[in-house]
Order: C-alpha cells, then structure tokens, then sequence
C-alpha cells in the first residue's frame, strides 16, 4: 500500500514494488507550495476520475497508475472499500494524487499542517 510522508518542504508518496510495477513509475515527490488542496474521498476507489493510462485496474478492488480526465492527469493507488486521500496540484507532473489510506482524515491533516 503507497504511503504519503510528509516532509518539511515537500510531500512524498512511496510505492510498494507491486505497486511500481503495476503503475510503470517509481516513487511521486513534489514541493510542498504546489498543493492547491487536500480531500478526503471516503471511497477512493470510486471517486478515480477518468481513464487507465497506464496502470493496473482490476474491477471493484484496485485501481494503481494514471488516469486521464477532464480534470487532467491523476496518480492513483486505491483498493476497494478504503478511503483515499486527494492532493490537487499545480504545476506539477500530475494535477492530482489520489493514495488510499486507512486514516485518510490523519493523513490529510498532516498535508494541510503548515501549507
């Protein structure tokens, strides 16, 4: 399961090796002033926005990788039945990071803290 560490300046989200395989990247890390926002969705695996490309999506259990959308381009490492959390960014790689977490309101916390 990715983890989000939070840095004094910046965020860093680590992959499992599964995870890095499935999502054809390593490890996500950008500075901590291109967070525009911080949600918790209580359903990660729902509230992915647009389509696998690529990844790993495996219907109504995981969904690991990039998506497309017209909200633009999403990193994404949920599962079934987990909430996640969502950075919304600019300037960066991605516009969003969607990570599930089992305390995904700690979590979020933790990124907002200092912003």
């Amino acid at each position: 399961m990715a983890t989000i560490v939070v840095d004094s300046d910046r965020v860093r989200v680590r992959l499992t090796t599964a995870e890095k395989i499935w999502a054809l990247r390593g490890d996500l890390s950008f500075p901590r002033d291109a967070i525009h926002a911080v949600t918790v969705e209580p359903d990660g695996l729902h509230a992915t926005r647009g389509v696998r490309a690529p990844g790993l999506g495996l219907p109504g259990r995981r969904k690991v990788g990039t998506w497309r959308g017209r909200a633009g381009r999403e990193f994404v490492s949920v599962r079934a039945g987990q909430p996640a959390v969502r950075i919304t960014l600019t300037g960066q790689r991605y516009d969003s990071v969607l990570v599930g977490a089992d305390h995904a309101d700690a979590c979020a916390e933790a990124v907002r803290h200092d912003r």
